[in-house]
């Protein structure tokens, strides 16, 4: 039951993106077309677990061990900018097509700050292990539901004639403005 309700909390309640506001720079970079959304949601999934499970295992291992806890944001940076790397490289191996289609925002997985913030909140939370595994998946579904969405609005809305002062950028911030609204119908629930 705990789990389920992390899941919802993180999809629906404290949606990384459009409550906690981390991970702005893909979401809007990366929101124009339905397919790139989708890879570049499945690439932070993947990181995100990952480095969850990484950072989380060197902060009890080394850093709490050799009281180094200071070192925490810069250890997680080299991490996850790491993670990055590998993921590019069996993105390029593996399906060239996804990664020419993400082409310059897969290096933003290196900055998404919503990676980064999982990585320091399930060490803030003192979640167990396998709690902050759960909460990392969460937070990537939540990411990519919020990412998916968003991008089929921004595909719908660039076949409308819009007036010249709103398109592009300013209906796309109305739009996540919105749908931080609809988010927040949620926040009953848990």
């Amino acid at each position: 039951m705990e789990y389920a309700l992390i899941f919802v909390a993180a999809v629906f309640v404290n949606n990384i993106i459009l409550a906690q506001f981390l991970g702005i720079c893909p979401f809007l970079g990366v929101s124009k077309k339905i397919e790139t959304a989708v890879g570049m949601s499945v690439a932070v999934a993947f990181v995100m677990t990952i480095a969850t499970l990484v950072t989380y295992l060197i902060q009890h291992s080394v850093l709490n061990a050799f009281g180094l806890q200071y070192l925490q944001t810069v250890t997680f940076i080299l991490v996850i900018a790491s993670l990055v790397q590998m993921v590019e490289i069996v993105l390029k191996k593996v399906s060239p097509g996804l990664y020419q289609a993400l082409g310059v925002f897969l290096p933003l997985i290196t900055t998404n700050c919503a990676i980064l913030g999982v990585a320091i909140i399930v060490i803030q939370k003192n979640f167990v292990m396998a709690t902050s595994l759960v909460y990392a998946v969460s937070t990537a579904v939540g990411f990519g539901l919020a990412l998916v969405i968003f991008s089929g609005i921004r595909e719908q809305l660039s076949l409308t004639k819009l007036p010249r002062s709103m398109q592009g950028t300013p209906v796309a911030l109305v739009v996540a403005g919105i749908l931080a609204m609809a988010f927040m119908g949620f926040s009953g629930i848990v």
